[in-house]
């Protein structure tokens, strides 16, 4: 984990905001306008220590439409627990991508992704320049961070954690987070996580749920995996059993052979043998069924809930 730079008797500066030791703030960073000429703010909460400590990101609302991750910050924080913190500091995000969340889309106006436009440019794209705002506001302030998603576009992900392999920090934080699943994935270039690593700061991707609808038991992960993770690193004085979740170094996506109407008979959460049948897929007119067999033995992790599906279309992502 990068070696953190504390000065525990002096205020520190985000933005335009001082905060000093001891203190909680909102900051607000301005990324743009809407046509209507209506200034769009990033908001953050910081809650600061007195004793200096780890400084911790919880980020939400990167794809606008993935509430589950919004919820679980908003909770977190009402619930006062950053504000319980012994050492150290938390810097929570709620919303990123403001745009999507108002419009109720995974990207900006543009159709662009901000998870793949880091560390971003002041000049370039909509969401190169809300990229590199976190970048340059943020990122000097932070030593790791929890990144907060779902599955996107009518795919839902099971409760799981994607870490890096080989990083050792990284899957630390994974297991001490103990979410169900704990997922080796190789970071994706222009991600928030690849540019983390790069300057030695490890993200943990958390996915849990479905874009645009809020899954109770996801959101429970979630909470619960941050709290793990803050009592970890000795901010917060709590007491967690073991988690008993399960680490797995490969999964593959099932994709759809054919197009139709598809329905799933297996879905997330749950073991499937290579061969078993998982699904079928069938054409409007009675005429043709297709069943979907598990490519491979494992557990789905995620899996869609679209029902009409095209040839390729991600059907289940199963871990093993």
């Amino acid at each position: 984990m990068a070696k953190s730079v504390r000065f525990p008797k002096k205020p520190i500066r985000i933005y335009n905001t001082w905060i000093d030791p001891g203190e909680n703030a909102m900051v607000r960073i301005p990324v743009g306008r809407f046509p209507s000429g209506n200034q769009i703010l990033i908001k953050a909460h910081v809650f600061r220590s007195h004793k200096p400590g780890p400084r911790v990101l919880v980020l939400g609302g990167v794809h606008g439409d993935e509430i589950n991750g919004i919820e679980i910050i908003r909770r977190t924080v009402e619930s006062d627990v950053f504000s319980r913190i012994r050492k150290g500091m938390v810097i929570a995000v709620p919303v990123l991508n403001v745009y999507g969340f108002i419009l109720s889309s995974r990207d900006v106006p543009d159709g662009k992704d901000i998870n793949r436009s880091f560390p971003g440019s002041a000049r370039g794209s909509l969401a190169a320049r809300i990229a590199a705002t976190l970048t340059k506001e943020i990122f000097p302030h932070i030593d790791c961070g929890i990144d907060l998603h779902t599955g996107g576009r009518g795919h839902f992900n099971y409760p799981q954690v994607r870490f890096t392999p080989n990083d050792a920090p990284g899957i630390e934080l994974a297991k001490a987070f103990g979410a169900p699943y704990l997922i080796a994935s190789k970071p994706i270039s222009k991600s928030l996580r690849k540019t983390a690593l790069d300057a030695g700061k490890p993200i943990l991707v958390y996915e849990g749920g479905e874009n645009s609808r809020l899954d109770g038991y996801s959101v429970e992960k979630g909470i619960d995996g941050i709290q793990r993770v803050l009592s970890f690193l000795g901010m917060l004085d709590l007491a967690f059993e073991e988690p008993n979740s399960q680490v797995f170094m490969k999964s593959t996506r099932q994709r759809a052979p054919r197009a139709g109407i598809f329905q799933w008979t297996k879905s997330s959460g749950q073991k499937v043998v290579k061969g078993e049948p998982i699904g079928m897929i069938t054409d409007p007119y009675g005429m043709e069924k297709s069943i979907i067999k598990a490519s491979c033995s494992g557990y789905i992790i995620g899996h869609t809930n679209v029902s009409i599906v095209s040839q390729g279309d991600a059907l289940f992502h199963i871990a093993h």
